[in-house]
């Protein structure tokens, strides 16, 4: 598997820092909300033709490990 997190870029100077696609002003979770709004890949690369299937991937691929945080729990006292 591609490492394609190469493609997320942060810069304070393009939309207040947050992460986006290769440089461009779409951000990472642009890409996230049109996919759990029901968009299909193919709809958002039409949308947007200069973004590449590699940039939902990488979208994807930062969202996951984002999340990927371990839960400590407790002891209850």
């Amino acid at each position: 598997m591609s490492n394609f997190l190469d493609r997320i870029t942060v810069n304070p100077e393009i939309c207040g820092g947050r992460p986006c696609i290769r440089g461009l002003r779409v951000r990472v979770k642009d890409i996230l909300d049109m996919l759990a709004g029901g968009s299909t890949r193919t709809v958002i690369l039409r949308d947007y033709p200069y973004l590449e299937d590699e940039d939902i991937t990488a979208a994807l691929e930062f969202a996951a490990r984002a999340t990927d945080r371990p839960v400590l729990s407790t002891a209850e006292p």
